[in-house]
């Protein structure tokens, strides 16, 4: 399987640059995967492919303003570090530019000394281990220094940066917004739960995964770096009753996925668990419970980009890609979303 087989060419004009004013006006594609069919609709449609006892899922990760610009204490030479994830106490892993200055021992000062970072490891490709000193509440400090790490395609600045995580982000940790569910108003999940649809929250804290391309031409050969995840007991008894109803459960991101994909891997059944998860789903990977998916269009050559192809197929989901462009979509983070299910009612979601 070849990276090329992945790729697809697109004008740098849709790439959204900035989110649209409210949330749920972007423009929904849906891709039915059994027939190759496509729809055009509005995200505020969805509520149309939901019915009474089906299963909303969602990732309630919470993205911490991660990224840092500061000075290094010895040279002030300015160096910005990227908070990935939280390794263990105050130690974090953290994406460092530019990373030839930051070695072992390493101290950086942000916000006239409020918050300082000592690199205590080095490893390759930028990342590093730093252990942050600060007196008082990390997240209030971070809220004080940091700011949103919007991914390298956007280049402009962020009026509002609650603009970049989800109406419902509750559990701090992530690198990165699960853009999916950017969508969503709250006024619209309201709609949905007034039909009797559930909503299912699960955790996966967006990492390094999100900001690495894919560097191998065969793409088996590709390593997933970890994230942590976290399914509780009260998600697990939703989904157990959705599916002995015959409802849909419906998926809302590729995160949420790689938690529930990962959770029936790892023990063939849904149970309340957490841990981390190195998952790579791509073309002839065989989904143990997902089967209906809300997502936005991802990069080319992406591993986003290769789950939902392994979930729609590889042409369709390329086809629906060339309709995109054609149609003028807004693509990646805070571009328009898709829709991929089935047209006809299958006997077992």
């Amino acid at each position: 399987m070849k990276l090329e087989d992945f790729d697809y060419e697109l004008p740098q004009e849709l790439i959204a640059q900035v989110p649209l004013e409210k949330r749920d006006s972007s423009k929904l594609l849906v891709l039915y995967k059994d027939t190759g069919e496509i729809e055009h609709r509005h995200f505020t449609d969805i509520i149309d492919y939901l019915n009474e006892g089906d299963t909303l899922v969602i990732n309630d990760t919470k993205v911490i303003p991660a990224r840092l610009i500061g000075e290094k204490v010895d040279t002030n030479a300015v160096i910005e570090i990227l908070l990935l994830k939280n390794v263990e106490g105050n130690i974090w892993e953290c994406l460092t530019k530019p990373a030839k200055r930051v070695k072992e021992g390493t101290i950086i000062s942000f916000g006239n000394g409020l918050l300082k970072a000592k690199c205590t490891k080095v490893f390759d490709e930028g990342i590093r281990y730093i252990e942050l000193i600060y007196d008082g509440i990390l997240y209030e400090i971070l809220d004080k220094l940091g700011t949103m790490p919007l991914p390298p395609y956007i280049h402009e600045k962020l009026k509002d940066q609650n603009r970049y995580q989800t109406v419902y982000a509750k559990e701090v940790g992530s690198a990165a917004a699960p853009t999916a569910g950017l969508h969503f108003t709250n006024e619209l999940l309201d709609k949905i739960k007034e039909k009797g649809v559930n909503i299912a929250p699960v955790t996966l804290h967006v990492g390094l995964g999100t900001f690495r391309p894919v560097n191998t031409e065969n793409v088996l050969e590709h390593k997933m770096h970890s994230e942590y995840y976290y399914l509780s007991q009260n998600t697990v008894d939703v989904l157990n009753k959705t599916k002995e109803m015959g409802n849909k459960i419906v998926v809302v991101g590729t995160t949420s996925v790689r938690v529930l994909e990962t959770v029936m891997t790892k023990f063939g059944e849904l149970k309340e668990c957490s841990g981390w998860t190195d998952i790579f789903i791509y073309p002839g990977y065989q989904f143990k419970i997902v089967d209906n998916l809300i997502t936005n269009f991802h990069l080319p050559k992406s591993t986003l980009i290769m789950l939902i192809s392994a979930l729609a197929g590889r042409e369709k989901v390329l086809n629906a890609y060339n309709e995109a462009i054609k149609e003028q979509y807004r693509f990646f983070s805070f571009g328009d979303s898709m829709l991929i299910t089935n047209k006809y009612k299958k006997d077992k979601e």
